[in-house]
């Protein structure tokens, strides 16, 4: 049986923050939780278009705060704000409850694992060869600071009868070492052939320590912010 571990899920509370901040009754939580849901996969249904690789969800009493971790900030805004007016009154309308959407711009879309998967499957489906989608992807993010990147396809590659996958690789991606700190993301091609599958682990270094303990989940890495 494989030993596999989701290398987000595996550091929360040392590298990686929650997703979702909020606390409920037991009555309420599938609710809730279900409401979470919605709410993410509204904006990525309707706003790809903008990178988004991360939504955060914060709850204070009937208020929900949505954070918006987005590549292109600009394209959720829109022309004076009306975009993002128009998002808000949307989920608000899904929710029922108020809603407050802050954005927050993603620097490096080259060293954001999910951004890079992403990139890679929209590449796939038009039918880009995966071999050179991987080793561009792969020398982007190096050039862009990272210490490591290993990227994996899987699926019928290049239209192959058998599905098969590929690895390519390049550093070091130290999965074990918790105060490393790894960027994992993963994204689906529907290709004429079927679905690939594509997984991207980037290592951006170590987080700081102070007397031998971490400063937690909002530690920054030793070698790329």
């Amino acid at each position: 049986m494989g030993q596999k571990v989701l290398p987000t899920g595996f550091r929360l509370g040392i590298t990686e923050d929650w997703r979702s901040r909020w606390y409920a009754t037991k009555s309420q939580f599938k609710g809730i939780l279900f409401e979470d849901f919605n709410i993410r996969k509204f904006v990525k249904s309707g706003y790809k278009f903008a990178g988004i690789p991360k939504i955060e969800i914060e709850r204070k009493g009937e208020e929900v705060n949505v954070l918006l971790h987005s590549a292109r900030p600009g394209l959720i805004i829109g022309r004076k704000g009306a975009e993002i007016d128009k998002l808000r009154g949307e989920l608000e309308g899904l929710t029922g409850k108020k809603v407050n959407v802050n954005i927050v711009e993603v620097t490096k879309p080259e060293l954001d694992a999910q951004l890079v998967a992403e990139s890679i499957a929209e590449q796939l489906e038009k039918r880009a060869s995966f071999r050179r989608t991987m080793k561009k992807a792969i020398e982007m993010a190096v050039q862009g600071g990272a210490l490591g990147v290993k990227i994996i396809l899987a699926g019928r590659l290049a239209g192959s009868e058998i599905a098969r996958s590929e690895v390519q690789s390049q550093g070091s991606i130290p999965l074990h070492t918790l105060t490393a700190k790894i960027d994992y993301g993963f994204a689906e091609a529907i290709t004429t052939y079927g679905k690939i599958g594509c997984k991207v682990w980037i290592f951006k270094g170590r987080i700081k320590q102070v007397k031998g303990k971490s400063h937690g989940a909002n530690a920054k890495a030793s070698q790329v912010s």
